[in-house]
Protein backbone atom coordinates (compact mmCIF):
# COMPACT_ATOMS: atom_id res chain seq x y z
CA UNK A 1 0.00 0.00 0.00
CA UNK A 2 1.44 3.48 -0.99
CA UNK A 3 2.23 5.70 2.08
CA UNK A 4 0.76 9.17 0.44
CA UNK A 5 -2.30 11.22 0.48
CA UNK A 6 -4.18 8.36 2.24
CA UNK A 7 -8.08 8.59 3.36
CA UNK A 8 -8.30 6.71 6.35
CA UNK A 9 -11.16 5.65 8.30
CA UNK A 10 -11.00 5.06 11.86
CA UNK A 11 -13.50 3.27 14.01
CA UNK A 12 -13.29 3.77 17.50
CA UNK A 13 -11.45 6.79 17.48
CA UNK A 14 -12.48 8.86 20.45
CA UNK A 15 -10.84 5.85 22.65
CA UNK A 16 -7.67 5.91 24.26
CA UNK A 17 -5.87 3.78 21.37
CA UNK A 18 -7.63 5.00 18.75
CA UNK A 19 -7.69 8.86 19.65
CA UNK A 20 -3.49 8.43 20.18
CA UNK A 21 -3.35 6.64 16.93
CA UNK A 22 -5.44 9.54 15.03
CA UNK A 23 -2.96 12.18 17.12
CA UNK A 24 0.23 9.97 15.85
CA UNK A 25 -1.27 9.45 12.57
CA UNK A 26 -2.01 13.45 11.61
CA UNK A 27 1.33 14.31 13.15
CA UNK A 28 3.33 11.82 11.44
CA UNK A 29 1.80 11.78 8.01
CA UNK A 30 1.02 15.23 6.97
CA UNK A 31 -0.70 14.50 3.81
CA UNK A 32 -3.26 12.00 5.24
CA UNK A 33 -6.78 12.14 6.11
CA UNK A 34 -8.86 11.24 8.92
CA UNK A 35 -12.16 10.24 9.67
CA UNK A 36 -12.95 8.95 12.99
CA UNK A 37 -16.49 6.82 13.70
CA UNK A 38 -17.21 6.90 16.97
CA UNK A 39 -20.75 6.31 19.24
CA UNK A 40 -19.57 7.86 22.21
CA UNK A 41 -20.09 5.33 24.63
CA UNK A 42 -18.88 6.02 28.31
CA UNK A 43 -14.87 5.56 27.41
CA UNK A 44 -15.21 7.58 24.25
CA UNK A 45 -14.30 10.91 24.59
CA UNK A 46 -14.50 14.11 22.28
CA UNK A 47 -11.90 15.81 24.59
CA UNK A 48 -9.11 13.20 23.63
CA UNK A 49 -8.79 14.66 20.07
CA UNK A 50 -9.73 18.73 20.82
CA UNK A 51 -6.20 19.57 20.03
CA UNK A 52 -7.25 17.86 16.43
CA UNK A 53 -10.60 18.57 15.90
CA UNK A 54 -10.56 21.70 14.25
CA UNK A 55 -8.04 20.83 11.61
CA UNK A 56 -8.93 20.09 7.84
CA UNK A 57 -7.72 16.77 7.70
CA UNK A 58 -10.03 15.11 10.78
CA UNK A 59 -13.38 14.59 10.09
CA UNK A 60 -15.84 12.79 12.85
CA UNK A 61 -18.75 11.25 12.40
CA UNK A 62 -21.24 10.09 15.63
CA UNK A 63 -22.18 6.66 14.70
CA UNK A 64 -22.46 2.66 15.80
CA UNK A 65 -20.21 0.19 13.72
CA UNK A 66 -23.22 -2.38 14.20
CA UNK A 67 -25.51 0.57 12.26
CA UNK A 68 -25.31 -0.97 8.68
CA UNK A 69 -26.95 2.02 6.81
CA UNK A 70 -25.27 4.69 9.27
CA UNK A 71 -21.45 2.95 7.99
CA UNK A 72 -22.62 2.55 4.46
CA UNK A 73 -23.24 6.22 4.18
CA UNK A 74 -20.03 7.15 6.11
CA UNK A 75 -18.21 4.67 4.06
CA UNK A 76 -19.70 5.92 0.88
CA UNK A 77 -18.97 9.26 0.91
CA UNK A 78 -15.74 9.32 2.75
CA UNK A 79 -14.27 6.77 -0.06
CA UNK A 80 -11.27 5.64 2.58
CA UNK A 81 -8.71 3.68 0.93
CA UNK A 82 -8.28 2.13 4.57
CA UNK A 83 -10.19 1.30 7.28
CA UNK A 84 -8.52 0.47 10.96
CA UNK A 85 -11.21 -0.69 13.39
CA UNK A 86 -10.26 0.45 16.75
CA UNK A 87 -13.88 0.07 18.24
CA UNK A 88 -15.03 -2.39 20.93
CA UNK A 89 -15.73 -3.09 24.68
CA UNK A 90 -12.64 -3.46 26.30
CA UNK A 91 -12.99 -4.41 30.09
CA UNK A 92 -12.55 -7.69 31.25
CA UNK A 93 -15.06 -7.07 34.33
CA UNK A 94 -17.75 -5.56 32.41
CA UNK A 95 -17.45 -8.27 30.39
CA UNK A 96 -18.30 -10.73 33.39
CA UNK A 97 -20.83 -8.38 34.47
CA UNK A 98 -22.87 -7.75 30.54
CA UNK A 99 -21.20 -10.25 28.31
CA UNK A 100 -24.04 -9.18 25.35
CA UNK A 101 -23.37 -6.03 24.78
CA UNK A 102 -19.74 -7.13 24.29
CA UNK A 103 -21.31 -9.85 21.52
CA UNK A 104 -22.94 -7.04 19.72
CA UNK A 105 -20.17 -4.42 19.60
CA UNK A 106 -16.85 -6.61 19.30
CA UNK A 107 -18.81 -9.20 16.57
CA UNK A 108 -21.57 -7.83 14.93
CA UNK A 109 -19.71 -4.16 14.79
CA UNK A 110 -16.71 -6.17 13.31
CA UNK A 111 -19.20 -7.69 10.27
CA UNK A 112 -20.64 -4.75 9.14
CA UNK A 113 -17.51 -2.69 8.72
CA UNK A 114 -15.93 -5.73 6.93
CA UNK A 115 -19.55 -5.59 5.10
CA UNK A 116 -18.86 -2.08 3.77
CA UNK A 117 -15.28 -1.75 3.21
CA UNK A 118 -16.22 -5.05 0.96
CA UNK A 119 -19.03 -3.52 -0.91
CA UNK A 120 -16.89 -0.25 -1.52
CA UNK A 121 -13.67 -1.84 -2.23
CA UNK A 122 -11.84 -0.44 0.75
CA UNK A 123 -7.72 -1.46 0.06
CA UNK A 124 -6.73 -2.72 3.37
CA UNK A 125 -9.29 -3.30 6.66
CA UNK A 126 -6.84 -3.44 9.68
CA UNK A 127 -8.59 -5.45 12.77
CA UNK A 128 -6.62 -3.90 16.38
CA UNK A 129 -7.07 -7.09 18.30
CA UNK A 130 -5.71 -8.39 21.75
CA UNK A 131 -3.63 -11.18 23.34
CA UNK A 132 -6.39 -12.20 24.88
CA UNK A 133 -7.38 -14.10 22.56
CA UNK A 134 -4.49 -16.47 23.59
CA UNK A 135 -5.45 -17.43 26.70
CA UNK A 136 -3.55 -17.94 29.99
CA UNK A 137 0.16 -19.28 29.70
CA UNK A 138 1.82 -20.37 32.72
CA UNK A 139 5.45 -19.23 34.09
CA UNK A 140 7.23 -20.34 31.03
CA UNK A 141 6.65 -19.41 27.10
CA UNK A 142 5.18 -16.62 24.88
CA UNK A 143 2.20 -16.40 22.40
CA UNK A 144 3.38 -16.64 18.95
CA UNK A 145 0.74 -15.97 16.09
CA UNK A 146 0.40 -19.81 15.63
CA UNK A 147 -0.71 -20.11 19.18
CA UNK A 148 -4.09 -21.75 19.77
CA UNK A 149 -6.74 -19.56 20.38
CA UNK A 150 -8.25 -19.99 23.66
CA UNK A 151 -9.95 -17.34 25.49
CA UNK A 152 -11.34 -17.14 28.89
CA UNK A 153 -13.26 -14.17 29.30
CA UNK A 154 -16.58 -12.62 27.55
CA UNK A 155 -14.28 -10.16 25.82
CA UNK A 156 -11.49 -12.63 24.68
CA UNK A 157 -14.10 -14.74 23.05
CA UNK A 158 -15.59 -11.98 21.61
CA UNK A 159 -12.45 -10.48 19.99
CA UNK A 160 -11.40 -13.90 19.24
CA UNK A 161 -14.80 -14.24 16.90
CA UNK A 162 -14.46 -10.82 15.54
CA UNK A 163 -10.42 -12.08 14.28
CA UNK A 164 -11.82 -15.45 12.91
CA UNK A 165 -14.57 -13.16 10.77
CA UNK A 166 -12.31 -11.38 10.07
CA UNK A 167 -10.00 -14.50 8.67
CA UNK A 168 -12.86 -15.66 6.82
CA UNK A 169 -13.65 -12.54 4.99
CA UNK A 170 -9.95 -12.86 3.62
CA UNK A 171 -10.59 -16.47 2.68
CA UNK A 172 -14.16 -15.92 1.69
CA UNK A 173 -14.06 -12.60 -0.40
CA UNK A 174 -10.24 -12.09 -0.56
CA UNK A 175 -10.70 -8.65 1.34
CA UNK A 176 -7.56 -7.43 2.10
CA UNK A 177 -7.34 -7.44 5.85
CA UNK A 178 -4.68 -7.69 8.79
CA UNK A 179 -4.91 -8.34 12.02
CA UNK A 180 -2.67 -7.28 14.87
CA UNK A 181 -2.57 -8.25 18.44
CA UNK A 182 -1.18 -6.56 20.89
CA UNK A 183 -0.13 -6.49 24.63
CA UNK A 184 -1.25 -4.37 27.71
CA UNK A 185 -1.53 -0.88 26.78
CA UNK A 186 -0.80 2.60 28.77
CA UNK A 187 -0.45 6.33 28.41
CA UNK A 188 -2.18 9.31 28.12
CA UNK A 189 -6.48 9.42 27.98
CA UNK A 190 -6.85 5.66 28.82
CA UNK A 191 -10.21 5.74 30.43
CA UNK A 192 -9.85 5.20 34.23
CA UNK A 193 -11.08 1.74 34.86
CA UNK A 194 -7.64 0.18 33.56
CA UNK A 195 -5.02 -0.55 36.02
CA UNK A 196 -2.81 2.18 35.59
CA UNK A 197 -4.72 5.45 35.31
CA UNK A 198 -7.21 3.84 38.01
CA UNK A 199 -4.38 3.71 40.90
CA UNK A 200 -3.09 6.57 40.17
CA UNK A 201 -6.59 8.99 40.43
CA UNK A 202 -7.32 6.60 43.87
CA UNK A 203 -3.78 7.45 45.04
CA UNK A 204 -4.10 11.05 44.34
CA UNK A 205 -7.03 10.97 46.37
CA UNK A 206 -5.21 9.28 48.88
CA UNK A 207 -7.95 5.89 48.77
CA UNK A 208 -7.13 2.43 48.76
CA UNK A 209 -5.94 0.08 45.62
CA UNK A 210 -7.46 -3.17 45.08
CA UNK A 211 -4.94 -5.65 43.73
CA UNK A 212 -6.78 -8.79 42.57
CA UNK A 213 -5.75 -12.33 44.12
CA UNK A 214 -1.79 -12.76 45.33
CA UNK A 215 -1.52 -9.62 42.28
CA UNK A 216 0.89 -12.40 40.90
CA UNK A 217 -0.90 -12.14 37.33
CA UNK A 218 1.57 -10.74 35.15
CA UNK A 219 1.23 -8.98 31.15
CA UNK A 220 3.31 -7.63 29.16
CA UNK A 221 3.37 -3.83 29.06
CA UNK A 222 3.88 -1.39 25.69
CA UNK A 223 3.38 2.42 25.44
CA UNK A 224 0.72 3.74 23.46
CA UNK A 225 3.10 5.45 21.26
CA UNK A 226 4.99 2.55 20.38
CA UNK A 227 1.66 0.26 19.37
CA UNK A 228 0.24 3.23 17.03
CA UNK A 229 3.57 3.06 15.29
CA UNK A 230 3.22 -0.58 14.68
CA UNK A 231 -0.32 0.18 13.61
CA UNK A 232 1.23 2.09 11.05
CA UNK A 233 3.51 -0.43 9.77
CA UNK A 234 0.96 -3.17 9.22
CA UNK A 235 -1.37 -1.00 7.78
CA UNK A 236 1.52 -0.16 5.53
CA UNK A 237 3.25 -3.25 4.88
CA UNK A 238 1.91 -6.14 6.37
CA UNK A 239 0.67 -8.84 4.16
CA UNK A 240 -2.78 -9.07 3.78
CA UNK A 241 -4.42 -12.41 5.74
CA UNK A 242 -1.39 -12.64 8.17
CA UNK A 243 -1.89 -11.88 12.08
CA UNK A 244 0.93 -9.74 13.97
CA UNK A 245 2.03 -9.78 17.24
CA UNK A 246 2.72 -6.35 19.13
CA UNK A 247 4.76 -6.84 22.57
CA UNK A 248 6.53 -4.54 24.75
CA UNK A 249 8.35 -6.96 26.52
CA UNK A 250 8.20 -5.52 29.54
CA UNK A 251 6.34 -8.49 31.43
CA UNK A 252 5.62 -7.20 35.13
CA UNK A 253 3.01 -8.91 37.63
CA UNK A 254 0.40 -6.58 39.00
CA UNK A 255 2.07 -6.49 42.34
CA UNK A 256 5.26 -4.73 41.07
CA UNK A 257 2.98 -2.29 38.77
CA UNK A 258 0.90 -1.16 41.47
CA UNK A 259 4.63 -0.95 43.46
CA UNK A 260 5.86 0.89 40.60
CA UNK A 261 2.94 3.68 41.00
CA UNK A 262 2.80 4.11 44.68
CA UNK A 263 6.82 5.16 44.66
CA UNK A 264 5.88 7.10 41.56
CA UNK A 265 3.45 9.14 43.72
CA UNK A 266 5.53 9.02 46.77
CA UNK A 267 2.24 7.33 48.15
CA UNK A 268 2.59 3.92 51.33
CA UNK A 269 1.88 0.45 50.92
CA UNK A 270 -0.65 0.91 53.39
CA UNK A 271 -2.62 1.74 50.81
CA UNK A 272 -2.54 -1.34 48.92
CA UNK A 273 -5.52 -3.73 49.36
CA UNK A 274 -5.73 -7.37 48.41
CA UNK A 275 -9.42 -8.39 47.45
CA UNK A 276 -10.79 -11.78 46.14
CA UNK A 277 -10.17 -12.53 42.33
CA UNK A 278 -12.06 -11.78 39.07
CA UNK A 279 -13.85 -15.00 37.59
CA UNK A 280 -11.55 -16.46 34.62
CA UNK A 281 -8.64 -14.01 35.70
CA UNK A 282 -5.52 -15.37 33.04
CA UNK A 283 -2.41 -15.83 34.85
CA UNK A 284 0.17 -14.45 32.67
CA UNK A 285 0.29 -13.02 29.06
CA UNK A 286 3.43 -12.48 27.34
CA UNK A 287 4.17 -11.91 23.38
CA UNK A 288 6.63 -13.22 21.22
CA UNK A 289 7.13 -10.84 18.71
CA UNK A 290 9.54 -11.87 16.70
CA UNK A 291 7.70 -11.54 13.56
CA UNK A 292 6.72 -7.95 13.45
CA UNK A 293 10.49 -6.94 14.38
CA UNK A 294 12.17 -9.11 11.43
CA UNK A 295 9.49 -8.48 8.65
CA UNK A 296 8.64 -4.86 9.48
CA UNK A 297 11.48 -3.77 11.82
CA UNK A 298 9.10 -2.35 14.54
CA UNK A 299 10.61 -2.77 18.25
CA UNK A 300 9.49 -0.93 21.01
CA UNK A 301 11.16 2.41 21.59
CA UNK A 302 10.21 4.17 24.52
CA UNK A 303 11.63 2.91 27.93
CA UNK A 304 9.02 1.52 30.99
CA UNK A 305 10.00 3.24 33.44
CA UNK A 306 10.22 6.07 31.76
CA UNK A 307 7.30 5.64 30.13
CA UNK A 308 5.52 5.25 33.51
CA UNK A 309 6.72 8.14 34.67
CA UNK A 310 5.26 10.23 32.24
CA UNK A 311 2.27 8.10 32.23
CA UNK A 312 1.79 9.22 36.00
CA UNK A 313 2.71 12.98 35.64
CA UNK A 314 0.36 13.12 32.62
CA UNK A 315 -2.75 12.16 34.87
CA UNK A 316 -1.30 14.60 37.37
CA UNK A 317 -1.47 17.46 35.21
CA UNK A 318 -4.60 16.50 33.82
CA UNK A 319 -6.68 16.26 36.74
CA UNK A 320 -10.03 17.66 35.03
CA UNK A 321 -10.03 15.40 32.35
CA UNK A 322 -10.09 12.62 34.66
CA UNK A 323 -12.48 14.00 36.65
CA UNK A 324 -15.00 14.82 33.98
CA UNK A 325 -15.07 10.97 32.68
CA UNK A 326 -14.99 9.23 36.53
CA UNK A 327 -19.05 10.24 36.87
CA UNK A 328 -22.57 8.68 35.93
CA UNK A 329 -22.31 5.37 34.86
CA UNK A 330 -18.32 4.63 35.40
CA UNK A 331 -18.95 5.92 39.02
CA UNK A 332 -22.24 3.06 38.93
CA UNK A 333 -19.90 0.48 37.73
CA UNK A 334 -17.48 0.93 40.33
CA UNK A 335 -20.26 0.60 43.14
CA UNK A 336 -21.56 -2.50 41.66
CA UNK A 337 -18.58 -4.40 41.07
CA UNK A 338 -16.24 -3.02 43.63
CA UNK A 339 -18.30 -2.56 46.16
CA UNK A 340 -21.60 -4.22 46.42
CA UNK A 341 -19.78 -7.35 45.09
CA UNK A 342 -17.00 -7.18 48.36
CA UNK A 343 -14.38 -6.36 46.40
CA UNK A 344 -13.06 -3.15 48.07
Amino acid sequence: MRDNGIRLLVAGGAGFIGSNFIRYILDARRDWQVVNVDKLTYAGNLANLEDVESGERYRFFRADICDAEAVGEIVAEGEPEAIVNFAAETHVDRSIDDPALFLRTNILGTQVLLDAARRHGVARFLQISTDEVYGSLGSTGRFSEESPLRPNSPYAASKTAADLLTRAYFKTYGLPVLITRCSNNYGPYQFPEKIIPFFVTLLKKNEPVPVYGDGMNVRDWIHVDDHSRAVEAVLLRGRPGEVYNVGGGNERTNIEITKLLLAAMGKPESLLRFVPDRPGHDRRYAIDDTKIRKDLDIVPRVPFEEGIRETVRWYLENEPWWRAVQSGEYLSFYDRWYLQKGRS
